[in-house]
């Protein structure tokens, strides 16, 4: 019988862990999606290998590169990757549960919580720089955990390596050296490991050298971007309680959300036992989380945080949570199996087409309508400027934006994928300050396409001797208008002014 039961649990996190990804597949395909434009900027940098850009470091880039020359430049190219990462983790999950209680059943629960957590439905649909970065850290820490606990020095060195690829995901990888050195210093272990997390500690740093060459070479340019980021620079504000008040709140409410709010009774008893036993797995599956919750928490008193910064920490909650699920009371257990079931429907019912129009009236179409403003439109501007530039004869004309959220998704859904060109009209720099720009056209008297979806035009800041042609293009979601797109064909670029903002 507890053979059957374990198969039984088996089966169930696999059936489950196979659904998402082929939901996930469902949802790449839905018609009136498009990609994120974060995911087309991360596309357009793989048209452009470097060492490092302006704001994250190459693998982002590098794994599109290697999807979109596989299964050529679509969205289904570009959304498996996170897919698969997301089944990939879910499956480190499960297996390392198994391996450190020997409970399939426990195993199985871990890797359902991982999956129904909301942080891991934006993480593992869409490709951005958190998608590897967050399977690494899984990857890293549970080798560190194995590291500790093994004669062998084999796992020091995979916790360095899966470190590395992490650091080349992005830089809050490196939260893995203070999380590691406070969990060796509560099992009272750091003496006996010294040497061993140095050796870890060196294969990791290796990740930095591309970005640290690249940033001696490029003005420093993502070292002034974080600080911006956190704080450190930029502009000082002088201090409003209120501001401050409305960023902790907003901070505290993203990241309820994130590990969904169906879990917070289940944390309040997985903490309540961690304080209790003290319990050396449960304060390792808990303790990087903490640390990046407590950590962002206090940055949100003087600067905006995205909901998302911490969240690649959260996935060992569902290891945290799991020991805890399975010796609740029937009636917590039952809530438990609810939340569960809840968390994932809504995942579930968010992935699933529109087919028949059932989701095209009342809370679903608004919620979705919220939700997906910004992945909306973008193929039908593609086409239409697109037709436009094909119209104009003589050649492809230069295509640019002042926001290189509309240049990255013009340059994906062109058929003729330019390399589009970003203006500055008082934004903070970008990735595209670091390539040819518009101050190279200067005195090129042949077409360029302005496109905005804020502007009505380039304004001052770039003259040219004739307008040729404007209108605007309307964007919908479903039968609802959500917004409107400036077209613009100009002649003949005079002169080329950015605004210096100075900003990062």
């Amino acid at each position: 019988m507890k053979g059957q039961d374990s198969s039984k649990y088996v089966l169930i996190f696999w059936a489950v862990n196979i659904a998402f990804v082929l939901f996930k597949i469902l949802f790449a395909l839905r018609p009136e999606l498009d990609l994120f434009t974060e995911e087309t900027q991360y596309w357009l940098w793989s048209k452009n290998l470097d060492w490092q850009y302006y704001s994250k470091p190459p693998m982002v880039a590098v794994l599109n590169f290697l999807s979109t020359s596989i299964f050529g430049d679509t969205e289904l190219a570009i959304r498996i990757i996170p897919a698969t990462f997301g089944f990939l983790s879910a499956a480190l999950i499960f297996l390392f549960t198994e391996k450190l209680y020997r409970s399939d059943r426990m195993a199985c629960w871990a890797g359902i919580i991982f999956l129904a957590m909301p942080v891991n439905f934006l993480v593992f649909t869409f490709h951005t720089t958190d998608t590897s970065m967050t399977f690494f850290w899984l990857l890293a820490w549970f080798a560190f955990y194995r590291a500790v606990h093994s004669e062998g020095r084999k796992y020091w060195v995979l916790t360095g390596i899966a470190a590395a690829l992490g650091i080349l995901s992005k830089s809050t990888m490196l939260l893995i050296f203070p999380a590691g050195i406070i969990y060796l210093l509560f099992t009272k272990q750091l003496k006996e490991h010294f040497w061993n997390f140095t050796l870890m500690g060196l294969i990791a740093l290796l990740g930095f050298i591309p970005g640290i060459i690249w940033n001696f070479q490029h003005d420093f340019y993502t070292f002034k971007h974080i600080a911006t980021l956190g704080g450190a620079s930029g502009e000082k504000e002088s201090f409003d309680f209120g501001l401050m008040l409305a960023r902790s709140s907003e901070y505290l409410g993203g990241q309820l959300a994130m590990v969904s709010v169906f879990f917070l009774p289940i944390f309040y008893f997985a903490i309540k036992s961690l304080i209790k036993t003290k319990n050396e797995r449960a304060f390792f599956m808990v303790l990087p989380g903490l640390l990046t919750f407590l950590g962002f928490g206090g940055l949100s008193l003087s600067t905006w945080i995205l909901v998302n910064w911490p969240g690649f920490t959260y996935s060992s909650f569902a290891v945290f949570l799991a020991p805890v699920v399975v010796v609740l009371t029937d009636r917590w257990r039952k809530y438990s199996i609810g939340a569960t079931f809840l968390s994932i429907s809504l995942i579930w019912i968010l992935l699933i087409p529109n087919y028949g129009e059932w989701k095209s009236s009342g809370f679903l179409n608004k919620g979705e309508k919220a939700l997906f403003k910004r992945v909306i439109g973008y193929e039908e501007l593609g086409a239409r400027v697109q037709s436009l530039a094909d119209s104009l004869g003589g050649g492809q004309p230069v295509i640019f934006s002042e926001s290189y959220h509309t240049a990255s998704e013009l340059a994906f859904y062109m058929s003729s994928h330019p390399q589009t060109l970003v203006i500055n009209m008082g934004s903070r720099k970008n990735q595209w300050d670091l390539w040819p720009g518009m101050d190279r056209q200067v005195g090129n008297q042949g077409r360029f396409v302005f496109v905005s979806r804020t502007k009505d035009s380039p304004g001052d800041v770039a003259k040219f001797a004739k307008l040729v042609h404007e209108e605007e293009l309307v964007y919908y979601f479903r039968k609802d208008s959500i917004g409107k797109s400036k077209i613009q064909i100009w002649e003949h670029l005079l002169e080329y002014t950015p605004v210096e903002t100075n900003s990062y």
